[in-house]
């Protein structure tokens, strides 16, 4: 049910993708009872879910998020990957990515534009009010996580480090080689991905290219930052089990966290991380150095009433020049 986001240019069999969007389903229990929120959309007269396409430079999640805000006015954070849909339009395939989000308890509020109207309701209800067939895909998943106790969860993310500057050219300590003026935006760029999911823990490597590609995030939300040795190169290659402890102790405090480290050390972090998952989710994760590009990362959702478990796995890659 739940899989990884996919980032080619296809869809299955092949048909090019014309049109790239995103959006959420939002969710909340109201005396005990799960709901869903639905828009109706005045252009279209029909009922669907908050979504809209990518603009400029923009990653999916984001686009996700920013429909949500936009369309509705609920400040949202993203949660389980719900599987996405695809169909015809007049420019060929259209394909739509959606994530679960649980409500924040504020009142949505139609935009009056694209959307005239909004409606909490059960999910059956829902299923019945739905204009586009496939538009039940999602929300049928979103249905067997909430049965299955999978609905609820947090985010843990795994970042590597964006572009440094080149190690051959560099002749000083290997912990304070720095970004690359590449690596520089991209550590703009990734502080702007990481909003989608709000990490309020940040764990890194105490070397210079690490703290740099976190570093606005941390000014921009003010986020605890924890430094571990343990993630460094050097000490990785000395004390594996170490870094591997790193991760383990990620899950403790129930919170959304990113891990930043470096190239080396993600055999390690992915190999800890397959172990809180399904075999089929573990298939999801990077096998083959470098794992990961400059600026690159992986998204877990962890199970908010198991929390070992990881319910689904993304990755994203938010800048590349």
């Amino acid at each position: 049910m739940l899989d990884s986001v996919s980032t080619g240019p296809t869809v299955d069999g092949g048909a090019p993708v014309a049109v790239r969007a995103a959006g959420a389903l939002c969710w909340r229990i109201t005396k005990k009872q799960l709901q869903v929120l639905i828009i109706h959309r005045p252009r279209y007269d029909d009922w669907s879910w908050p979504k809209g396409k990518l603009d400029a430079g923009e990653t999916l999640p984001e686009c996700a998020v920013r429909e949500v805000r936009e369309e509705v006015g609920l400040a949202i954070t993203l949660g389980v990957l719900l599987p996405s849909i695809t169909y015809a339009v007049k420019t060929g395939t259209k394909e739509v990515h959606y994530w679960a989000a649980e409500s924040n308890g504020l009142p949505p509020l139609a935009d009056g534009k694209e959307v005239d109207g909004v409606l909490w309701c059960s999910p059956e209800k829902a299923m019945e009010l739905l204009s586009n067939p496939s538009d039940k895909i999602p929300l049928q998943a979103l249905i067997e996580a909430h049965a299955a106790g999978n609905l609820a969860s947090w985010p843990l993310l795994i970042l590597r480090h964006a572009k440094a500057k080149p190690r051959s050219g560099w002749t000083r300590a290997e912990g304070d080689r720095p970004l690359a003026a590449t690596g520089q935006r991209q550590a703009l760029t990734v502080a702007r991905l990481l909003t989608v999911w709000h990490p309020v823990r940040v764990v890194t490597s105490p070397w210079l290219r690490c703290v740099a590609t976190v570093s606005p995030h941390v000014k921009s939300i003010r986020a605890k930052v924890k430094i571990a040795d343990a993630l460094t190169e050097a000490a990785h290659a000395r004390h594996p089990r170490k870094a591997a402890a790193v991760v383990e102790a990620l899950f403790t405090k129930r919170s959304p966290v990113v891990l930043c480290t470096h190239r080396p050390v993600l055999s390690t972090v992915f190999a800890t991380l397959g172990r809180h998952m399904s075999k089929e989710l573990a298939a999801l994760l990077p096998t083959q150095d470098p794992y990961l590009a400059p600026g690159e990362m992986v998204v877990c959702q962890v199970s908010s009433a198991d929390n070992s478990t990881i319910l689904s796995v993304e990755r994203h890659k938010p800048y590349d020049d």
